[in-house]
């Protein structure tokens, strides 16, 4: 019988988006929230200390973090086609250039990408959720995307 079981996260993070034509042009800071959720088979192995369990909640808790939550808390994120000048003097600061727009959907997408390649062959991810503030977040789910 497949379960889910998911696990969330808090993270600190600033971004500017590049071309945008409202507020979120200027660096500015959100409190994210993401919610990370596996599907598998609970193991079934007497004697085996995970027996009962999809994966074990601090094996998730380290890949995220090593993943995602320690690279980008406290940091900066721009698109790398952002002018030196907006971050000039900020390059010894938490600084992450990326290929996209980060907005909260390409965000979740460099995320689910990220943790498939370091899950366990077992685990099957599920879905992300990153909420950007209290009202707005974005998706990911693995079978709109099969």
């Amino acid at each position: 019988m497949n379960i889910r079981i998911t696990k969330e996260f808090r993270f600190e993070m600033a971004h500017a988006l590049l071309g945008y034509e409202g507020p979120c042009k200027n660096i500015h800071g959100h409190s994210y929230q993401l919610s990370v959720t596996l599907k598998g088979i609970p193991v079934d192995r007497p004697g085996v200390s995970q027996t009962g369990m999809v994966a074990d909640f601090t094996d998730l808790k380290k890949i995220v973090h090593e993943e995602i939550v320690q690279h980008f808390d406290h940091a900066l994120v721009l698109n790398k086609d952002t002018p030196a000048s907006v971050y000039a003097g900020l390059q010894e600061q938490k600084l992450i250039l990326l290929d996209v727009q980060p907005t909260c959907e390409n965000l979740v997408v460099y995320f689910v990408n990220k943790l498939k390649n370091v899950l366990p062959p077992a685990l099957a991810l599920h879905s992300l959720l990153l909420k950007e503030t209290s009202t707005s977040s974005a998706a990911w789910y693995a079978e709109d995307n099969e």
